[in-house]
């Protein structure tokens, strides 16, 4: 029998938070991707189905270092002040089946920083 992928694990895990994870208008859903190369950040509210905003490292501006702790940190930082210029503050963070260390805790941490609240 195959052994079962590391990304279907962690779809697997996904999908599991996401059963008791949602986010709202009071209080949208912080959800991070990341790749080898990238990282990206969107702040949805999930009743209507959209994204308020979003941070990537694939941004011109942004573009870089997406692949290490410090582009984590930076998208952390820029999500965090795109959020609070749309006038959220409250989120619910969303680790997208991630382990919570390395790329995916920086980004948290500097949301936190950044002003975000979850």
């Amino acid at each position: 029998m195959a052994r079962e992928s590391r990304n279907d694990m962690r779809l697997r895990i996904h999908r599991r938070i996401r059963k008791r994870i949602s986010g709202s208008p009071e209080r949208p859903r912080l959800a991070v991707f990341r790749s080898l190369k990238h990282i990206y950040a969107q702040i949805i509210d999930d009743e209507k189905g959209h994204t308020l905003v979003a941070a990537a490292s694939t941004e011109k501006d942004l573009r870089g270092n997406g692949g290490n702790v410090e582009g984590a940190k930076l998208i952390g930082k820029v999500i965090a002040e795109r959020a609070r210029q749309k006038g959220i503050t409250k989120v619910v963070f969303d680790r997208g089946g991630y382990l919570y260390h390395g790329r995916v805790k920086a980004l948290a941490d500097a949301a936190r920083q950044g002003g975000l609240e979850f």
